[in-house]
């Protein structure tokens, strides 16, 4: 029996049939199915080119499906395509289940490890870039472990915007400093700029700083080229504030 669709149509409605999830055969056959009615397997393969073996491994992946309905008739058996109403139906009801448990999924989801991002900056602008983000993020405090004489130097004017706008926004700063004047200087300040220091022994001198907020953490090298990173992590910024408070408990 000719098809009684056009070669184009045909070809739309496969796409459309592929889009909902069907495999090519199994949407060549489909179609067979619903242009001949109920016939047996050996007319289906014809109408739809596909081998008798190959066809009867896809009508059963349909019938599966709820889409091929079955029955025998003299010892053989026969195949019908279910109304194409009732596919939609079956379509909806998935998504019906699925949005019912839609609560429990996002509950795995949120609880599931998200993979850090990472932003990598270079230079002085760059560096001040994230000391705007830590303004406009931080909430209460802020922890910094590094080298207070370095970052002065580096920062300038802007350092001094830094430490009026945190004052501002009422941000505590706690610092772990390595002996230097520079340390007792920002200690001695410390009640003034709403900051508490505590000092390490010169022997861990280094030229970096590191700074924890919220759920990010910023690594600043100052020397040679002036680089810096954000990750943005709650499970790595809660390790750098679970050793930054160790330090801090421990002197």
């Amino acid at each position: 029996m000719p098809s009684v669709l056009p070669t184009y149509s045909i070809m739309n409605l496969i796409n459309t049939l592929k889009d909902y999830g069907l495999s090519q055969k199994q949407a060549q056959i489909y179609l067979a199915c619903l242009e001949l009615g109920s016939s047996s397997v050996q007319k289906i393969g014809q109408k739809s080119n596909i081998a008798r073996s190959t066809c009867y491994e896809v009508l059963e992946s349909l019938k599966k499906r709820k889409l091929i309905s079955t029955f025998k008739k003299r010892k053989v058996n026969y195949y019908s395509a279910e109304d194409p109403q009732k596919a939609i139906g079956l379509a909806r009801e998935k998504v019906r289940v699925l949005e019912e448990a839609l609560p429990q999924f996002r509950a795995i989801y949120g609880e599931s490890k998200v993979m850090p991002t990472v932003r990598f900056y270079q230079g002085k602008e760059g560096m001040k870039i994230i000391f705007q983000e830590i303004l406009d993020e931080a909430k209460k405090e802020i922890l910094n472990y590094g080298s207070a004489q370095d970052l002065i130097e580096v920062m300038g004017s802007f350092w001094d915007y830094f430490l009026k706008e945190r004052a501002k926004k009422k941000i505590l700063a706690r610092v772990i400093l390595w002996e230097s004047e520079t340390a007792h200087q920002r200690k001695k300040l410390g009640q003034k700029e709403l900051r508490e220091v505590k000092i390490i022994p010169a022997e861990y001198k280094h030229h970096g700083q590191i700074v924890v907020w919220s759920d990010k953490v910023a690594m600043f090298s100052f020397k040679k080229d002036l680089t810096a990173l954000v990750i943005e992590s709650k499970e790595i910024a809660g390790a750098q504030k679970s050793a930054f408070n160790y330090i801090w408990n421990s002197n």
